[in-house]
């Protein structure tokens, strides 16, 4: 596997967010319009205000309520939301959802995708899947895909960490897609780092307090950028050195 740089992607409310994430070494914004139920889709002005205030690329989340599934109606909705963000000036999309039977409803997927050359992030829609592993043969087949938010469990990154672990180590193509977020704490990361996976999510983790309310916090953006470059330099020599302890 290509040894990747790793990236951050900061959850952003608005364009002051996106400012702020940016001054702390993020490579990406999520967008969201509320955080409420793990993220909802923002208006598509607010997708304007973020990229004139930011050089990073820009992610806009595509979901509409809380869960997973989709009805009729949504689609409609969630295509014209699709272009109006494209058109303000998002670099690709956030979105995810399972079927009636908890699988990754790949139809409903293409079809938000289809006839774009943007790429897109599958959200944490696959920790809920009933079978994880049939989930992630239906994203390696999915085009376009370049990124799955997963924490390895509903429960957060705390509870998936060697699930994570454990799918990295036996597919390289599923190492490369999986962005580690939900519940991300600083210990996590050089163990991440070390199973070959370079990119990460933070939300609270850098909001003052782990607030909502709080507006990103540049330092503490700063802090995780540092941590996931270091244990990232530490991996890559322990690839080729021999063992070393993530923490040290």
């Amino acid at each position: 596997m290509a040894d990747a740089e790793p990236l951050l992607e900061v959850i952003c409310l608005h364009e002051h967010d996106a400012v702020r994430a940016q001054a702390g070494g993020a490579d990406r914004v999520e967008l969201v319009g509320t955080l409420d139920d793990g993220g909802l889709s923002p208006a598509p002005e607010l997708v304007e205000k973020v990229r004139d205030a930011v050089d990073l690329e820009v992610r806009v989340m595509l979901r509409l309520h809380g869960g997973f599934d989709i009805t009729g109606s949504e689609f409609s909705r969630l295509r014209g939301l699709a272009a109006a963000y494209l058109d303000s000036g998002a670099d690709g999309l956030v979105l995810g959802f399972l079927n009636g039977h908890a699988e990754v409803d790949t139809a409903v997927v293409e079809a938000l995708v289809e006839g774009g050359d943007w790429p897109w992030t599958f959200h944490r829609a696959i920790d809920h899947a009933l079978d994880p592993r049939r989930a992630w043969r239906a994203l390696l087949g999915l085009p376009r895909l370049d990124q799955v938010l997963t924490a390895g469990s509903p429960r957060g990154v705390e509870h998936g960490l060697d699930e994570l672990i454990g799918f990295a180590g036996q597919d390289h193509r599923i190492a490369e897609l999986i962005m580690a977020g939900g519940g991300l704490r600083a210990e996590d990361v050089p163990w991440l780092c070390r199973a070959g996976i370079r990119a990460f999510h933070i939300g609270t983790p850098a909001r003052p307090g782990g607030s909502l309310k709080a507006y990103v916090d540049a330092d503490l953006v700063r802090t995780w950028r540092t941590l996931i470059d270091d244990s990232h330099q530490r991996a890559r020599r322990a690839a080729t050195t021999g063992p070393e302890s993530p923490a040290g």
